[in-house]
């Protein structure tokens, strides 16, 4: 009964909030911006929009390219086709239940290419931590370049208090349960420590393999793919045509930050990047149409590969 109501609150909850922000954000447009954002959809010019999406496409198979090193590393073969249909269901089920994809990558290629479950698990999270120190990076540069502007929008919306509480619970917890996992005798302990043994392996394989060198150049460039699929997406409207360097690495970790802490940024990511796009003099109305337009997209594209690799898997390995 408990694990039935969470993970029907898993679902419901993050779709409710972006509902909510939605609402929240529309009941403050009058009538005519509505229209206005109505007509930057009209506008739009979708040569962009198309072109946003065939390197966001490229980027999502570098990953499933990528993936195989990790891998080949632990001694199993998977197929490339295998690795980039896991990595579109991934995201398609990560539409519902937020980061059930990581699971469903390692389901995928146990059935497919047995692959031991707790270590194709531990790649996977290695993957997302060597994501979480690129997100950072650009998040320093963004600062670095846009000082004022990540201040007036982050610092100076939280009081400094909320932040030292946050920060001073977060590490107490992770010492105490630091020291929990480390001397603790209990059996649930003990059984859970032997469980994550096979996903240690896959966790540090990423840094163990023979091919690490090939591995983090592509990270490099699938990253780079990011950034050159919203650069070209701010071509799509007049507005965001002319964002300077800084301004378009900013409001892309703003929307990164909406994707990777929300269920895949619904309702999230335009709300978060029309208030980004607030501070280069980009009115509401016009952010809101540019983030809705490049989230749409990116959304179509995934459905897309996903029912797609959803319907190919089982006949592609048929045998």
């Amino acid at each position: 009964m408990k694990a039935q109501l969470s993970k029907w609150l898993s679902i419901t909850v993050p779709i409710f909030l972006g509902i909510f922000i939605i609402i929240y954000q529309y009941n403050k447009f009058t009538e005519a911006q509505i229209q206005e954002i109505v007509g930057y959809f009209k506008n739009a010019n979708y040569y962009y929009v198309f072109l946003s999406v065939i390197v966001g496409f490229l980027g999502n198979t570098l990953r499933a390219y990528r993936w195989k090193y990790m891998l080949d590393h632990l001694g199993y073969d998977s197929t490339f086709a295998n690795n980039f249909m896991a990595v579109n269901i991934g995201y398609l089920l990560n539409l519902t239940v937020p980061k059930s994809g990581e699971i469903s990558r390692a389901v995928i290629v146990k059935k497919y290419n047995e692959i031991p479950f707790d270590k194709g698990f531990g790649t996977i999270v290695a993957e997302r931590i060597i994501d979480i120190f690129f997100l950072l990076f650009f998040m320093l540069l963004a600062v670095v370049l846009q000082y004022d502007v990540v201040k007036s929008f982050i610092i100076d919306k939280i009081p400094m208090q909320l932040l030292a509480i946050l920060f001073i619970a977060g590490t107490l917890s992770l010492i105490a349960l630091f020291l929990v996992y480390k001397y603790s005798k209990i059996k649930m302990v003990l059984v859970f420590k032997e469980k994550i043994s096979g996903l240690k392996e896959g966790l540090l394989s990423a840094f163990h393999m023979e091919k690490k060198g090939a591995y983090f150049f592509q990270t490099v460039v699938i990253w780079v793919s990011y950034m050159i699929t919203y650069y070209i997406a701010t071509k799509v409207i007049p507005e965001t045509s002319t964002l300077s360097v800084g301004a378009i690495i900013t409001s892309f970790v703003v929307g990164s930050i909406a994707i990777a802490f929300t269920n895949s940024g619904f309702g999230a990511y335009p709300f978060l990047t029309s208030k980004i796009l607030l501070f280069y003099a980009i009115a509401e109305p016009a952010g809101t149409a540019f983030g809705w337009i490049i989230w749409t997209s990116q959304m179509l594209l995934i459905i897309f590969l996903g029912v797609l690799s959803f319907i190919m898997l089982p006949i592609i390995n048929r045998k």
